[in-house]
């Protein structure tokens, strides 16, 4: 199998723990949406341009109560304002490739699809467009057909919370998070991220909650001191 064949499967796999754990959401999004007045065609067409979970849930619920647009665009922007962090991250990652090839790459970005380039890149394996895209089109393909699914058959899922399916997504983060943990300051960016979720989300509500906790971490790990390794490594790098 030539590399660039075993890098997109590569992709795939690491694609399919993300497949499982999205698909009732897919599909409750369809559903959904459907109730709220979208058409069938609407519905897929909204999860192929935003593919954003959470922001399509806040923009669903926000269409039907009539409110100002600006409100609602700058709602979506609250929820994805971490993809503004994780695109500035990880094009650190992606300096072999062109600028319009990692423009393609952001438009997929996710949550899982930036974890697992971080991990990637922290074992000292490239992240190439083809294992990217071999993560990122399962995902994406199988998320607005879900969309269809559940905009065509109904609500398939009334209650996630009934079977337990809402917890594996949680779970999953969760898991991602830990992955990191041998990394210098995990813990207290960590905790500062989660206090601060948890306290936009009592004060400000949902979805502020989200972008805030995201930025109480960020504010962290500037106020840290760097790693040693980081020392060395400006030092020899100092003319």
């Amino acid at each position: 199998m030539s590399p660039s064949r075993s890098d997109f499967f590569q992709g795939v796999r690491a694609s399919l723990p993300i497949v499982a754990a999205a698909s009732p959401f897919g599909m409750l999004f369809g559903a959904l949406a459907v109730d709220n007045g979208l058409s069938v065609g609407e519905a897929v067409l909204m999860s192929g341009l935003v593919f954003a979970g959470a922001s399509q849930m806040v923009g669903l619920e926000l269409f039907s109560s009539h409110i100002a647009p600006w409100i609602i665009v700058l709602s979506v922007f609250a929820v994805n304002f971490r993809h503004v962090l994780y695109s500035a991250a990880l094009g650190r990652r992606m300096g072999g490739m062109p600028e319009w090839q990692k423009a393609i790459a952001f438009f997929f970005l996710t949550d899982p699809q930036y974890a697992a380039s971080e991990a990637r890149a922290d074992n000292k394996i490239p992240v190439t467009l083809i294992w990217y895209m071999g993560m990122a089109l399962p995902i994406y393909v199988l998320w607005v057909l879900e969309a269809w699914v559940g905009a065509l058959f109904g609500s398939l899922i009334t209650d996630p919370a009934l079977f337990g399916i809402d917890f594996l997504l949680p779970v999953y983060f969760l898991g991602l998070v830990l992955g990191f943990r041998t990394r210098p300051s995990w813990l207290p960016v960590v905790i500062a991220s989660s206090l601060g979720s948890i306290g936009a989300y009592y004060s400000v509500g949902s979805p502020w909650h989200v972008s805030l906790g995201a930025l109480a971490g960020v504010i962290v790990a500037m106020l840290l001191p760097p790693p040693p390794s980081a020392d060395v490594e400006a030092v020899e790098l100092t003319p």
